[in-house]
């Protein structure tokens, strides 16, 4: 089978989301669709502060159709607290529009007996009623044990009354909206190991996995992607990180020994790749300015990336980690000029 005989992500209808949504014609890859087994609707680009992306390009991206918002507030928050103004905007008690955002936030300490105290943090610095998903962070292989004692709190954690639900009402007061949705409405992780996302990703404390992904790093593809059947409606949400990083450096420098002329692969497309794959739901991006905005939309309204695209980004993944050397690639693989 062939990745791109795989069936697209269900079309939600856009109208519902944004009202500058209508732009986006019917693809093979859908701006919205449904995050696996939840019941939100989110943007297939995601925008995280990791990039130190400012309050106004926050606001901007979300008028463009973004609607997946990701936010840290204990690791790295200087960079994370640039957009936190347009947060507050977009999804604090007062806004206009939250439900058609989709807030993802993070907590990278991973101890049952401080989710509160994160969470804490997270309602009072951006004034909310409710997160959409809440992840574990930074789940790496050593973390097994860790993570399970967490997502024990799942059931405490997550939907209408609530343990944390109305721990948080007594601390910051009752509202409509925290009563309807609860305090965390999904529970996601963060995983820097690929054997516990696939161990994990079948578990019903688990809504949300959150991999690292692209052309040079591909087993997520193999070990959990390809794993997963797009057509069952229990499957968790997918959401990749890290299109465009390696540990030899970011994947938009070209690789040694790559010919003048061949396609040099630039950010957007390296969204386009993770958004080519099975059962990706959104693909987070850090950006730093506003015209990658536009240019990642643009880039993703293409559709999908053919075979021969995506064939070719894994040889130039390869090259770029000095797995294979460009005398061993067939020429009939290479892209000249696109």
């Amino acid at each position: 089978m062939k990745l791109t005989d795989l069936a697209p992500s269900p079309v939600v209808s856009s109208s519902e989301i944004n009202p500058v949504a209508n732009k986006f014609p019917e693809s093979d890859l859908p701006f919205y669709r449904k995050l696996g087994r939840t019941d939100l609707t989110v943007s297939c680009l995601g925008l995280g502060g990791g990039g130190g992306i400012s309050s106004p390009d926050t606001l901007y991206a979300f008028e463009q159709g973004i609607n997946y918002f990701f936010y840290s507030s204990d690791l790295h928050h200087y960079i994370y607290s640039s957009m936190s103004d347009a947060l507050r905007k977009l999804c604090g008690r007062k806004s206009s529009v939250r439900e058609k955002v989709v807030l993802a936030t993070v907590t990278y300490i991973k101890s049952p007996e401080m989710a509160l105290a994160a969470l804490l943090d997270q309602f009072v610095e951006l004034g909310i009623d409710y997160i959409d998903v809440l992840f574990w962070g930074w789940i790496g292989a050593n973390d097994g044990s860790v993570l399970d004692n967490c997502l024990q709190l799942s059931p405490d954690l997550r939907g209408s009354n609530s343990v944390y639900q109305r721990t948080i009402e007594r601390m910051l007061g009752t509202s409509e909206q925290l009563k309807k949705m609860g305090a965390v409405r999904y529970i996601g992780a963060s995983f820097h190991d690929i054997n516990l996302a696939r161990q994990w990703s079948n578990s019903p404390l688990l809504d949300v996995v959150m991999v690292r992904h692209n052309v040079a790093h591909r087993s997520a593809q193999s070990q959990l992607l390809n794993q997963l059947n797009i057509h069952d409606p229990q499957r968790p949400g997918i959401v990749t990180f890290k299109s465009n990083g390696s540990h030899s450096g970011v994947l938009w420098d070209t690789p040694f020994g790559l010919p003048e002329g061949c396609w040099r692969p630039s950010v957007p497309d390296f969204y386009r790749y993770s958004l080519s794959q099975n059962c990706v739901d959104v693909c987070l991006m850090g950006l730093q300015q506003r015209w990658e905005i536009d240019a990642a939309i643009a880039s993703v309204q293409k559709g999908k990336l053919t075979a021969k695209e995506i064939d070719y980004l894994n040889l130039y993944g390869d090259l770029h980690l000095r797995k294979l050397q460009f005398e061993d690639i067939p020429n009939e693989k290479l892209i000249y000029h696109i």
